[in-house]
């Protein structure tokens, strides 16, 4: 994982003058609201990138190795479905040992183009890949993947696919999740194949373990966004203060992660007061669960046509194979 770009502002700056979209305005704005809320993408600082780097490794939490198993052993297959000469596109470049484990095997690619809003991480990962793999053109581009943004021009005329490991669809409430889909698909284009990950509705025993590990690592993440808004933002959250929580929300088949405040207390953050009543929360992530029948589903309504599915073998977690093709890519690029 890596540290998000953030803009640069004053601690004093009027609430109204924030730059919108800015990591401060959008703060302001989800402490402001009923109930408060902040997006999982302000964990990835530093801190918090090293901290998820350690959650990945824990005992407890399964889906990196879960998804690993399966790429590693279908990645032949994956390889066949990508046409010679195709760009790889990944939405939110991540993990680097799932990125190699497809470069490995697709041997006929073309380009890679890893698509994330932190473009020193992006050069600094192309600049590793590239001594690795010289005849696969690294094209990184620094953009919101969950917005529209055009190709680097070099892969404009090649076949495409797309990958979006980790299970990242689920941090996305469905409706967000269907419109995500749909602008893959304009980018990709018809034709186009793309593998996504995503994680299984399970045991709750085994959901409530994944992120309420024994070492407290994930209490440690999710109460790093506290320590960020501190550093960042000047404000004064007494971190002691806050409670890390997840739980399985059995109705919305989502993991919940909050930070509950234990006492009644006021924080400022660029000059904007906002008031904790004793147990209030704010609402850090979710991470929504699948079926691969519920999965399919959603993306059979934004235009993609399933190809496969693969489960590891305790079926923890999913990595699908989409195709965009016939009427269904006219009506999703509409």
């Amino acid at each position: 994982m890596r540290p998000t770009a953030l803009a640069q502002l004053r601690y004093s700056v009027e609430p109204e003058r924030l730059e919108e979209g800015s990591f401060a305005a959008e703060v302001v704005a989800g402490l402001s609201a009923t109930p408060k809320r902040l997006s999982p993408k302000f964990f990835y600082d530093s801190t918090g990138s090293d901290l998820f780097e350690r959650i990945t490794e824990l005992p407890e939490y399964y889906p990196t190795r879960c998804e690993l198993s399966i790429l590693r052993e279908r990645a032949g297959e994956i390889a066949a479905l990508i046409p010679p000469g195709a760009a790889l596109i990944e939405f939110g470049s991540g993990s680097s040992m799932k990125t190699r484990t497809l470069l490995d095997a697709a041997r006929t690619l073309a380009a890679y183009v890893p698509v994330d809003i932190s473009a020193e991480f992006l050069d600094a990962q192309a600049d590793s890949l590239r001594r690795e793999y010289p005849s696969i053109a690294m094209l990184p581009k620094a953009a919101d993947f969950g917005g529209p943004f055009d190709l680097p021009e070099a892969a404009e005329n090649m076949p495409r696919a797309g990958f979006f490991p980790g299970s990242t669809i689920g941090n996305l409430e469905p409706p967000e999740a269907a419109a995500f889909l749909r602008q893959a698909g304009r980018i990709l284009g018809p034709g186009a194949v793309f593998v996504v990950g995503v994680d299984l509705i399970k045991d709750e025993k085994v959901l409530h373990k994944a992120y309420n590990d024994s070492a407290g690592i994930t209490a440690a993440f999710n109460r790093n966004l506290l320590v960020r808004m501190n550093r960042e933002l000047g404000a004064n959250f007494d971190v002691a203060s806050f409670e890390h929580h997840a739980f399985f929300n059995r109705e919305l088949h989502r993991i919940e992660m909050h930070l509950a405040s234990l006492k009644r207390q006021r924080i400022s953050v660029c000059g904007t007061s906002v008031e904790f009543r004793a147990g209030e929360t704010i609402h850090t992530e979710n991470s929504y669960k699948y079926t691969a029948d519920s999965f399919q589903c959603l993306a059979r309504g934004t235009g993609w046509s399933p190809v496969t599915v693969w489960t590891d073998a305790k079926k923890y977690f999913s990595v699908h194979v989409l195709k965009l093709a016939g009427e269904a890519a006219r009506r999703a690029l509409t």
